[in-house]
């Protein structure tokens, strides 16, 4: 049994993302608490899905009559990893663009800057 030490940490990275998101000012911590927020959430849908006693969810290696852990989540976790990783990739050239166009990544700067 797993007990509850992954979802204890899903919740200590959601809380840091969280923290980073609502407190940063610089827009790269902000895409890296963006970041961090996708890890719990893969985090906690492997952690979900795990059964003990469970074996590999390949029907032939199983054996009979065994539980098996569910293949769904681990599915999804491998989609939520490229998603993530296609919006790290857009957010950070919208901040390297950001960036070029008015010179600072700081948020209270560029807020002051409109005109």
């Amino acid at each position: 049994m797993i007990g509850n030490g992954p979802f204890l940490a899903v919740g200590i990275l959601f809380l840091i993302a969280l923290v980073g998101i609502f407190t940063q000012k610089n827009l790269i911590k902000i895409a890296m608490a963006i970041a961090i927020l996708g890890s719990s959430v893969n985090l906690f849908l492997v952690a979900l899905g795990y059964r003990t006693g469970g074996t590999v969810p390949i029907h032939y290696l199983a054996g009979e009559g065994g539980p098996m852990v569910l293949p769904t989540p681990q599915a999804m976790t491998l989609t939520a990893i490229v998603i993530a990783l296609a919006t790290t990739a857009l957010l950070l050239s919208l901040i390297m663009l950001i960036y070029r166009h008015y010179g600072t990544i700081n948020v209270d700067e560029i807020r002051r800057l409109r005109g």
